[in-house]
């Protein structure tokens, strides 16, 4: 594993408890269904299928998905957000299929997927790239990518987290962890692009078809319970793989 990705590893498995226990706390609230609705008002209707949740976490998309009757594998770097998805999908009595994998790199066939979902992703990969490159790979003829992301390049972590309010979803990660969370993202090549303009680029370059931009996620989502807020805004970019039919499973 590449210096810069032993780091990303290493930063996320010390956050993994307490992020898993966050993701489990908001699938209890209303933001369950908010998310919900995002995701399936870009979804064709009446079909189960089969959808991979790319940097999976806490397993938050996967579980939503998962109870909607779907096929789901979420993958994720770290071990320790695996483990806690596990347990989490056990919890809600959901049968998920978790598993540890780079998502730059999956060990899936080509044309194994419907559906590729991912929430704030992108912006932690060193070549995000060549994930999208991965992410079409994957998904089979006429299927459909999901990104949700933040433009976290510009973002002030600091002082985002030590918001007077104290209602944000960063208030409980340390000084320590933020300064190493700066650090590594002034790393990556990534958060020196204007997003969400240079993920259309990439998509455009690698072929998907009707890609589509949603810079109002962040509005429809954030209207309630704000122990989730999250200060940067959030965008979705959309795209097809092709403009084949999805099969039903």
């Amino acid at each position: 594993m590449e210096e810069i990705k032993t780091r990303i590893h290493g930063y996320w498995s010390g956050r993994s408890e307490e992020f898993v226990r966050m993701r489990g706390e908001e699938l209890e609230s209303g933001m369950a269904k908010l998310w919900l609705a995002e995701i399936q008002r870009c979804l064709p209707t009446g079909k189960k299928l089969k959808i991979l949740d790319v940097g999976t976490g806490g397993g938050f998309f996967a579980i939503l998905l998962a109870q909607q009757g779907h096929t789901v594998c979420g993958i994720d770097l770290t071990a320790g957000m695996i483990e806690g998805a596990r347990r989490l999908a056990e919890e809600k009595d959901v049968d998920v299929d978790f598993q540890v994998m780079d998502a730059e790199k999956t060990d899936f066939e080509d044309e194994s997927f419907d559906v590729v979902v991912a929430r704030n992703l992108t912006w932690t990969l060193p070549h995000p790239a060549e994930a999208y490159r991965e992410w079409k790979r994957v998904l089979k003829r006429g299927g459909i990518l999901l990104n949700f992301d933040g433009n976290y390049g510009k973002a002030d972590f600091c002082k985002e987290a030590r918001d007077p309010s104290g209602q944000n979803a960063h208030r409980n990660v340390s000084d320590e962890q933020l300064n190493e969370c700066t650090q590594i993202r002034e790393e990556l090549g990534i958060s020196r692009e204007e997003r969400p303009a240079w993920d259309e680029r990439v998509l455009n370059a690698l072929g998907y078809a009707k890609i589509k931009i949603d810079r109002e996620v962040s509005d429809r989502i954030y209207t309630g319970d704000l122990r989730f807020y999250n200060p940067t805004p959030l965008f979705l970019i959309k795209g097809v793989k092709n403009d084949c039919k999805i099969s039903s499973l």
